[in-house]
C-alpha cells in the first residue's frame, strides 16, 4: 500500500489508454457532480475522456471555475424527461447516479430524503433500460445495521439498516440486482465506507470528522469531535475511491458478478488515532470529544470491511495508508490556505 503521493500521478495507466480510445465514440453523464465525490469525479473523468465528452449536471449551480471547464446543466435527478434529453443529445454509454441526501442530513428530511434516493435510482435504471447505458450507483457501508457482524463486515451478511439513508441504500441495491437480473440493465455498484477528501465540502455524513478535523488542525490548531475517540469506522482516502469506482466502471461485464453492490475496503481508524497521525506533523494540535446523535449511527455501522469479492474479481486494492492519507490531505489543504 502507498503511504506517499506517487499514488496520485499515476492514476492507473491503463484506464487512461482505454480512456483515450473511448473518448472519441461516447459520452459520460455525472448526475450529482457537485458533491462530494462527484466534483472529484467530474475532474477525474475528464483527464480519461476528454473535457467535452463528460456532462455534468446538479440541481445547484457550481462556480466559474466549474462551469468552464466542461459542459454543465442545472439539472433535478427526478426530471426523467430532461436527463431523457441530455442523454439521447450527448449518445451518453455511461452515467454515474451521485444525488442523494446522506446520512446526518436524510435524518432530518424522511420523506425527501426517500424520494431523492429511490425515486431517483428507479427512474434512472427505467432510463438504463431504454437507452441502453452503463449505470454507476453508491451504495454504502449505512446497508448495514446493529445486528451485522463489525469485524471484518462480510459481503453476503444481515443487513438489517437503521437509518433512513441506509434503508434507501439497501432497497436500492436489490433493485440494481433485480435490474439486471430481468432486464440485462448493466449497472454498477460500490459499498463506500467513510470518504475523505480535500476538493469540496463535507456534505452531512457521519464519517465527516474525517474531513473536518484536517481543516480544523490547519486553521485552529484544535477540533472538537462529534464522535468519541475510539469509534473505528472503515474510510477510504478519495484518490482510492476514484480509482474503485472507475476500475469497477472499466471492468467487463463478466468480471463483475456482483450486481447488488461490492463491498471495498481501505482504512479502519479512530478518530484518536488520526489525531495521533496529524500531531505527527502539527505537534500542536489538540482535540476534544463530544458525542452527538450521529454516534448513534457510527455504532451501527461496521469497523472493518471484507472487500475480498472486489479484490478477486475485478482486481480491486487501496494504494494509501493512515500516513500516506494524512501526508496528503494536509499537504492539499495547507496549499489551499495559502492559495487563499
Amino acid at each position: 500500500m502507498k503511504s506517499t503521493k506517487e499514488g496520485c500521478v499515476e492514476m492507473t495507466k491503463n484506464v487512461h489508454l482505454q480512456g483515450k480510445q473511448k473518448a472519441m465514440k461516447e459520452s459520460v453523464l455525472v448526475i450529482g457532480a457537485k458533491g462530494q465525490i462527484g466534483s472529484e469525479l467530474v475532474e477525474e473523468l475528464r483527464r480519461i475522456y476528454g473535457d467535452s465528452n463528460v456532462i455534468a449536471t446538479d440541481i445547484k449551480m457550481p462556480s466559474d471555475e466549474f462551469l468552464n471547464s466542461g459542459p454543465f446543466y442545472q439539472l433535478d435527478v427526478l426530471d426523467f424527461p430532461k436527463v431523457s434529453e441530455i442523454i439521447r443529445k450527448h449518445n451518453v454509454k455511461q452515467v454515474y447516479l451521485l444525488a442523494a441526501l446522506l446520512s446526518a442530513t436524510a435524518e432530518q428530511k424522511v420523506k425527501s430524503a426517500w424520494r431523492l434516493n429511490m425515486e431517483g435510482l428507479l427512474g434512472t435504471l427505467e432510463l438504463a433500460r431504454e437507452e441502453k447505458f452503463k449505470l454507476f450507483w453508491p451504495s454504502s457501508i449505512a446497508v448495514f445495521g446493529p445486528n451485522t457482524p463489525r469485524e471484518n463486515t462480510p459481503q453476503f451478511t444481515i443487513t438489517e439498516p437503521s437509518t433512513v439513508y441506509g434503508i434507501s441504500k439497501l432497497a436500492g441495491e436489490r433493485w440494481c440486482e433485480y435490474y439486471f437480473e430481468k432486464f440485462n440493465v448493466d449497472v454498477r455498484s460500490i459499498r463506500y465506507p467513510g470518504l475523505i477528501g480535500y476538493k469540496s465540502e463535507p456534505g452531512g455524513g457521519t464519517t465527516d470528522y474525517a474531513v473536518h478535523i484536517f481543516h480544523e488542525a490547519i486553521k485552529n490548531k484544535t477540533y472538537e469531535c462529534f464522535l468519541s475517540e475510539n469509534t473505528e469506522l472503515p474510510m477510504m482516502y478519495m484518490h482510492d475511491a476514484l480509482r474503485a469506482t472507475i476500475g469497477l466502471m472499466d471492468a467487463s461485464a463478466d468480471q463483475v458478478k456482483i450486481r447488488s453492490s461490492y463491498n471495498v475496503g481501505a482504512i479502519s481508524f479512530t478518530p484518536k488515532q488520526l489525531a495521533a497521525e496529524i500531531r505527527k506533523h502539527i505537534p500542536d494540535f489538540t482535540i476534544s470529544y463530544k458525542p452527538d446523535v450521529r454516534q448513534q449511527y457510527a455504532d451501527s455501522w461496521p469497523k472493518s470491511i471484507d472487500d475480498s469479492h472486489a479484490r478477486k474479481d475485478w482486481n480491486w486494492k487501496p494504494e494509501f495508508d493512515l500516513k500516506g492519507m494524512t501526508e496528503d490531505m494536509l499537504s492539499h489543504i495547507q496549499a489551499m490556505v495559502q492559495h487563499h
